[in-house]
């Protein structure tokens, strides 16, 4: 009875999403080539903000491991060159937290802070 009110006292098992590390504006090359074939996925995550963290913690929680997109995370106060990059070969304003998905080449879809969790990743699959 006091598990259903007060919760159980063992720790959650948190979800591990099969990102890959975003660190060179190389990368985004190989993205764009693998996006003809695969969709891919971008997370522009600040690692100050407690916004991102929220907003990356909800993504992790509600994502559906079944789906078939390449998963990208940058850590954009360590790899800023990245971001002004992402912003510049794929049109986008940098935002942050922001998402972005890729298909044939160009961005399909973006969002920034509560938008990324309300986008509906399997219409782009």
């Amino acid at each position: 009875m006091f598990k259903k009110i007060f919760g159980s006292s063992e720790p959650k098992e948190e979800k591990v999403l099969p990102w890959q590390s975003l660190e060179e504006v190389a990368q985004l090359d190989v993205i764009a080539e693998k996006s003809m074939v695969k969709p891919q996925l971008l997370f522009k995550h600040s690692t100050r903000c407690g916004i991102s963290r929220m907003v990356l913690k909800q993504f992790v929680s509600d994502y559906n491991l079944d789906l078939n997109i390449d998963l990208h995370f940058l850590d954009l106060l360590s790899y800023r060159a990245v971001s002004d990059a992402i912003g510049t070969k794929f049109e986008v304003v940098h935002q942050s937290p922001q998402m972005l998905i890729i298909k044939n080449g160009v961005v399909v879809a973006h969002g920034s802070h509560g938008a990324i969790n309300e986008m509906d990743l399997e219409k782009f699959i």
